[in-house]
């Protein structure tokens, strides 16, 4: 797995499709990931620090999992099929690992809420970075 980190946050109004990127805590790849309006503002929201009167969905679910005696471990982006990514959450509780199949996006969400480490495995790095560079 590799440590990742997000480097960049593009949102526009005007369109369905937002991208964030993310870069090699300890390197120089990065790769973008596309993803919907609601889940790019809750991450921007998350970088900035910006808290709602009412907990919003990614709210909500932190607020679950905490109440569940539980915390995010990490999130790893885990595969790229059809050029779709998939993630999982990783919960720690009662000393217990437990894996939350997840949205990237969704996962970044609650990542950059409690400031949790993002992975990706390293055959998804490389076939990502792979692809751009034969474009």
């Amino acid at each position: 797995m590799i440590h990742m980190e997000l480097s960049k946050i593009m949102i526009t109004e005007t369109s369905d499709h937002q991208i964030i990127v993310l870069k090699e805590k300890d390197g120089q790849r990065s790769f973008p990931i596309v993803i919907g309006l609601h889940e790019a503002w809750a991450i921007d929201r998350a970088v900035k620090g910006i808290t709602t009167p009412r907990p919003l969905t990614h709210d909500l679910i932190c607020n679950v999992i905490e109440g569940l005696n539980a915390g995010v471990v990490r999130i790893v982006i885990n595969d790229l099929r059809n050029n779709t990514f998939y993630a999982k959450i990783i919960l720690m509780q009662n000393g217990s690992t437990v894996e939350i199949d997840s949205r990237p996006s969704d996962a970044i969400a609650l990542a950059m809420q409690r400031n949790t480490p993002i992975f990706v495995a390293k055959k998804v790095l490389e076939e990502v970075c792979n692809a751009e560079n034969n474009l």
